[in-house]
């Protein structure tokens, strides 16, 4: 890695912040050396086996002896390392602090891109002055992450592109202090830490008359956030109304970029599926949604060089892999989802599966919190899109998506120094103990909406109490609750949740309880950080019995604040940290006898076995933490990347493009193939008939005079004019350019009538013995062409009769004859080799106009060209874009046709430029 004269790495941004007298400052000290490195648990800088973090061990076995950490170890000035490093010839090179030099061919940056929702901080506007920044509750982990890439830990220059979140008016001015103190912010979305820990309440929601942000105040926060401890920050500015010429904008429904992730998306990833509506209010979100994905897209292209690493977290952002893979074909991307992803029996109940699921493979590497999700998401991809999986990856358009799994972890450390390192803590641990003396206390800390399991948690704490009368007024069980983050959620869940707990503990403290003692104490309420702390490590027994979950921090924190007290985890077994967590008690919160069982068995455990199992659960969270993961993620995807071919990959089609490059272009060709392209491909071939939506669309498109439509298909001349002749407008191909019948006319021209087909009876003669080995095969006999077909046949074994077919062909008839053997959809077919679609798209480009004889002569600008294949395929292909079935075909015709259907409602949006409401 390439130092600057004054020891600086250059790939690091200055940070604004001073180091620390003593630590890092002095100059005679290696970088690579520096307390801030080596203290550093998890960190791919030097390792002092001589391994390098970003190589397989197995890689560097042969060159251990001279590899840089082995040669650095116990210098301590950086003249004495150049000395070394001078003496260790060619093997003097840091490929264990520097990825570049790890994976030399992938040609990195060093830069590292995270695309997440929201920003760290939520934002106060002040007229004229700095912005009010206060920490963001929620998604701690995710948050620490970022400050590790950036750290100097890491040899990563690192860049944290976000929403601004919902922009609140500040009306007096307040200190810095006394808005870390105060803090009253929204929370990152609804899979963030289940209860914010500052002890305020949340803010209000914005005011609906909306809020003037000028130039100059964006570019105010822009300097403030610019070199923060997450990195450098770029805020992403959603508008409901177009910006001003001057550069202000106008801020109004700030809530609406949540609202299709957080109550269509967040609900079914958690096996929770909504009443039915009319899907008007859907249709709105999903394109708030796709326009919230595609300014992401846009404000990463800007800042993108090339090498960067593209890193997207979560559920708000599913289609941004494929956006930005439609820009930028060779970019590196990691897909990283932190909820819990649902079997393909949920995710069909999701009108817009398929653009999810295509969203997401436009990554390199997509990385789940547990082995089930990842499955799930594989499964779905091969049940829905038809792509084939494995548990490595789904293979699709030519492409490898590797598919992995990455237990997040916390900021061990941190935590670890703030729970045990204030005395208001101690102060507040007395305060309870003194308040329930003598009493087994259980603590319970969630969000309050039905994933979180809090009503299942309170009837197995009744079971509990009425199968072991012996605990009753010696146990106590505490409860904190919070609400959710969207305010206005349609279904009114949290409301129901409300009512059920409270009726609840009523209940529990009615039959169990007296005037002097509640079992059960219920504070739906914020905490502070001192209260929270001194709950976590005051507990007996920590209980969660989330019904779904993904990252669930508070499970992490406890075992760190239980190191010397040594209280059980109660653990569901569908949180998503129970499988990293083996030596927690796990149960299954619909099991409320066995909840309750288990609550007994964690109070009654003897100090031996909770000493053993806190230790187990203490080395795992100290280890697994959020540097561990940042680390391992990345390693994981630089080292997918370096074994597969990424630059064959066919991005899914950037409609709003194509619409936008249609409203510009004054002459437009349009090719179109028949099977498998406008029908679906069937066992029968003459049912693949066109449905009345296939002919409307492609009438429509036809008679804009601006438009030239050919139908260029294997189908013959019979069957294109029953179905598509009626179109007058249309120019149609049969045979594979054959036959042509120009637009406006009714005759069909042979291109083939002066060739010999004498060819065609050797080929009947292999074509009949195959059919006769083969059970459900057929012939199709054509004027220009022989296909036989294996469509009916068993898959497995006709592709192998299909294959000896094709080489007894090409070793006999096609060294006879000028003509070639092609390998269809579950057919084979023989045909002169001069007859092909690409032979009649040559013609069609020389016949209308200049602007597509350029085209052939590949001058043509890249954006003007949409080249498409159609099918879930994973084989390569020299298109330049795919569409999944021949109902995406449609749909895109009819995009281009104005008569838009709600999953590209975005994409007008995008290309017009329109607002939303004009359109609804």
């Amino acid at each position: 890695m390439q130092r600057s004269a004054d020891g600086s790495n250059p790939m690091k941004p200055p940070t604004g912040t001073p180091q620390a007298a003593g630590e890092d400052s002095a100059l005679d000290v290696h970088p690579a050396l520096r307390p801030s490195v080596t203290s550093i648990p998890v960190t791919p800088g030097v390792n002092v086996s001589g391994v390098s973090n970003y190589f397989e061990p197995q890689a560097l076995s042969r060159g251990a002896r001279g590899s840089p950490s082995a040669v650095a170890f116990g210098a301590r000035s950086r003249a004495e390392l150049l000395r070394r490093m001078s003496r260790s010839g060619n093997e003097s090179k840091f490929v264990d602090t520097d990825p570049r030099a790890a994976h030399p061919t992938l040609g990195l940056s060093g830069g590292v891109i995270s695309a997440t929702f929201c920003i760290p901080y939520t934002i106060g506007l002040r007229r004229e002055a700095d912005w009010e920044l206060k920490p963001r509750r929620g998604t701690s982990a995710l948050f620490d992450s970022f400050s590790y890439l950036s750290s100097p830990a890491t040899p990563w220059n690192h860049t944290l592109v976000g929403w601004t979140g919902e922009v609140r008016k500040v009306s007096d001015p307040v200190s810095s202090e006394t808005a870390n103190a105060t803090a009253a912010t929204v929370p990152l979305n609804k899979s963030s830490a289940p209860i914010p820990v500052d002890g305020s309440a949340p803010p209000p929601p914005p005011s609906g008359d909306g809020i003037w942000v000028s130039k100059a105040d964006r570019d105010r926060l822009d300097k403030q956030i610019a070199h923060d401890k997450s990195g450098r920050i770029v805020p992403i500015w959603m508008l409901d109304e177009a910006e001003g010429s001057n550069g202000d904008v106008y801020l109004k429904d700030q809530v609406r970029w949540r609202r299709y992730a957080e109550q269509e998306l967040y609900p079914l990833l958690h096996y929770k599926i909504h009443e039915p509506t009319d899907g008007r209010s859907e249709r709105k979100w999903w394109a708030d949604y796709y326009r919230l994905n595609q300014k992401f897209a846009e404000r990463i292209l800007e800042i993108y060089k090339l090498g960067d690493i593209v890193v997207v977290h979560d559920y708000h952002l599913f289609l941004l892999p494929s956006l930005l893979r439609q820009r930028l074909p060779h970019i590196y991307i990691g897909f990283f989802l932190h909820i819990p992803f649902p079997s393909s029996e949920f995710l069909r109940c999701l009108s817009r599966r398929k653009d999810v699921l295509e969203g997401v493979l436009g990554a390199n590497m997509v990385g789940f919190q547990s082995y089930s999700y990842s499955r799930h998401f594989s499964s779905c991809c091969t049940r829905i899109l038809g792509f084939d999986s494995s548990s490595a990856g789904v293979d699709a358009y030519g492409a490898h998506v590797a598919v992995d799994v990455f237990a997040i972890g916390i900021d061990a450390t941190a935590v670890e120094k703030i729970a045990f390192g204030d005395a208001k803590i101690e102060k507040k641990m007395a305060t309870i103990r003194e308040l329930y003396a003598g009493k087994k206390i259980i603590v319970g800390r969630d969000r309050l909406d039905s994933m979180r399991g809090v009503a299942q948690k309170l009837m197995a704490f009744e079971m509990f109490l009425e199968e072991f009368p012996e605990w009753r007024d010696k146990v106590v069980l505490i409860q904190v609750t919070s609400p959710g983050s969207l305010g206005d959620d349609n279904d009114h869940s949290e409301e129901k949740t409300q009512t059920k707990v409270s009726e609840l503990v009523a209940r529990i403290n009615g039959l169990y309880g007296s005037l002097s003692f509640s079992p059960v104490q219920h504070y739906p309420q914020y905490l502070s950080k001192d209260e929270y702390f001194a709950l976590l490590r005051v507990a007996d027994a920590g209980l969660i019995t989330s019904v779904r979950d993904g990252m669930n921090t508070t499970s992490l924190e406890y075992v760190v604040c239980q190191k010397d007290h040594h209280g059980p985890l109660v653990l569901s077994e569908f949180s998503g940290t129970a499988g990293s967590l083996n030596s927690a008690v796990h149960i299954n919160p619909w099991d409320t006898r066995g909840v309750a069982e288990a609550i007994h068995h964690a109070l009654t455990m003897s100090p031996e076995d909770k000493e053993a199992q806190q230790k187990r659960l203490y080395k795992h969270v100290t280890t697994n933490t959020v540097q561990a993961w940042s680390h391992n993620f990345l390693k994981r995807l630089l080292t997918n990347l370096s074994s597969f071919d990424q630059s064959i990959a066919t991005p899914a089609l950037d409609k709003a493009a194509l619409l936008a490059q249609y409203l510009r272009s004054s002459q437009r060709l349009f090719m179109f193939d028949y099977d498998g392209t406008l029908t679906p491909i069937v066992k029968d071939p003459s049912a693949a008939i066109p449905t009345d939506q296939v002919i409307r669309n492609l009438k429509m498109l036809a008679s804009d005079p601006q438009n030239v439509v050919w139908i260029i298909s294997g189908r013959d001349q019979n069957f294109l004019n029953k179905w598509m002749g009626d179109i007058s407008e249309l120019g149609l191909s049969a045979e594979h350019g054959s036959f042509i019948r120009h637009p406006h006319t009714e005759e069909w021209v042979n291109l083939t009538e002066k060739f010999d087909m004498s060819w065609q009876t050797d080929v009947m003669e292999i074509f009949y013995h195959y059919t006769e080995k083969t059970q459900g095969s057929f012939i199709e006999r054509k004027r220009c062409a022989l296909t036989w077909h294996y469509r009916r046949a068993d898959p497995e074994y006709g592709a192998f009769q299909a294959r000896e077919c094709q080489k007894q062909l090409e070793n006999t008839v096609a060294k006879k004859w000028e003509v070639e053997v092609m390998t269809g959809k579950a057919n084979l077919e023989v045909r002169p080799t001069f007859i092909n679609k690409g032979e009649i798209a040559k013609r069609l480009i020389e016949q209308y106009g200049d602007m597509f004889r350029t085209l052939r002569a590949a001058a043509l600008p890249r954006e003007h060209v949409f080249s498409v294949t159609v099918g879930a395929s994973s084989k390569m292909t020299l298109a330049s874009w795919h569409l999944l079935e021949p109902a995406d075909v449609v749909s895109t015709i009819a995009l281009l046709n104005g008569t838009v259907d709600a999953g590209d409602l975005g994409a007008q949006v995008v290309a017009e430029g329109k607002s939303l409401d004009s359109r609804i």
